[in-house]
């Protein structure tokens, strides 16, 4: 940093488990290791002596580093950017925990490992609920009892904060325009999927809600869904575990199809055929055509439309049926530069479209880095996002 120049990648997947994956990458060379992990303290232990490696590291020694950013999924109401952390902060992030019980206790786990092995250096917590602490009361609070979101804080909080934040800034630069002198849709479609509307480069809605489970269609999760379901399932002797199985793991495109939760996979059977694969593909793109529509109206104004994430940067026609007959709110896509961009950067929008239709592939490691940088060398990024 600042030149914003990555010197080595990689991810531990399957922690916990006997068959772990590292996959490191310097250089362009890959390194896959499968071997078993504990748990989180293991896999960074095993990170930072890997980068320390003197074939595949970037630093002779721990003490190298500068700075730690984390990212963290949930900083309730209070935060409001990024943070340097400290003893209040990590307090603050547990109490976050009910929000987010299968994100924030390994996170925390991450953040006391590396407190621990690097004391003397500074680490920033960047949360992806932060970038939406903008969408006002009117978007933002449910109609229920008031007293339910002063007690228990429930309200849209809205998350993927980290890569909106990054697509709508990156959009900016290819239009030739600073970050508030945009208005923007930016799609992030993968296993998780949503979709925020930008205003002048500040979030005001976005699809998912409370938690992750609301807004689109998604790879196993079902999006919006009426209430009323899940107090009739309960009469009918579904327990809490098992509804929150089938809300996180059955439903969505898995749920639809029936074959996967892949869309990949469901593309490939619906152009065999499966009607049901089919389906999927239809409500999915239905969806957030809906969401959309919606946004444009509450926008007034959009200049940009970008798609990113797994699904948004690689599946065309997921790109071509969410965009078609949008011409009314002035989206329209080349069909030919669209089917040849995948997996990078491009502009897919028809000469005659009103609306830029971008595909931005998410950079959400660099506005952590960018944030973290800013935040060790002294620079104040945002307002104190902690009031306990």
């Amino acid at each position: 940093m600042p030149q914003n120049r990555i010197l080595a990648q990689g991810e531990v997947d399957r922690i916990g488990e006997q068959d772990a994956e590292l996959r490191h990458t310097i250089a362009h060379k890959e390194h896959r290791q499968t071997l078993a992990m504990a748990d989180h303290q293991a896999a960074i232990s095993l990170i930072l002596k890997l980068i320390c490696n003197h074939k595949m590291g970037v630093v002779s020694d721990l003490k190298e580093i500068e700075a730690v950013g984390h990212r963290v999924v949930h900083g309730g109401d209070e935060v409001t950017g990024s943070v340097l952390v400290d003893d209040d902060v990590v307090a603050a992030i547990e109490d976050y925990t009910g929000l987010a019980p299968l994100h924030i206790p390994p996170e925390l786990e991450a953040i006391q490992t590396l407190r621990f092995r690097l004391p003397d250096t500074p680490h920033v917590a960047c949360f992806d609920t932060a970038f939406h602490q903008t969408i006002p009361k009117v978007a933002h609070l449910y109609a229920l009892p008031r007293e339910l979101y002063e007690v228990y804080g429930i309200r849209k909080y809205g998350f993927h904060g980290l890569s909106h934040r990054y697509v709508v800034s990156r959009a900016a630069e290819l239009l030739g325009r600073r970050m508030h002198e945009i208005n923007a849709i930016t799609c992030h479609l993968g296993n998780g999927s949503s979709v925020t509307a930008i205003r002048n480069g500040r979030s005001v809605d976005t699809s998912m809600g409370f938690t992750p489970l609301d807004g689109l269609v998604m790879g196993s999760r079902p999006g919006n869904l009426d209430p009323g379901v899940l107090l009739y399932l309960s009469t009918k002797g579904y327990e809490t575990k098992r509804l929150n199985e089938i809300l996180n793991k059955r439903s969505g495109l898995f749920g639809l199809s029936g074959i996967s939760n892949d869309m990949r996979q469901i593309l490939t059977a619906a152009e065999n055929g499966h009607e049901r694969a089919q389906l999927a593909v239809d409500i999915f793109c239905y969806r957030l055509r809906k969401y959309i529509g919606a946004y444009t109206v509450i926008l007034g104004r959009l200049d940009v439309l970008a798609f990113s994430g797994g699904i948004g940067e690689n599946a065309s026609r997921i790109r071509s049926e969410t965009c078609k007959d949008l011409e009314q709110i002035g989206i329209e896509i080349d069909e030919d530069m669209n089917m040849t961009a995948v997996n990078k950067e491009a502009d897919v929008s028809a000469s005659t479209s009103r609306v830029k239709v971008l595909i931005i592939p998410s950079d959400e490691a660099s506005i952590i880095a960018g944030d973290t940088y800013e935040l060790a060398k002294g620079c104040k990024i945002c307002p104190p996002p902690i009031h306990r």
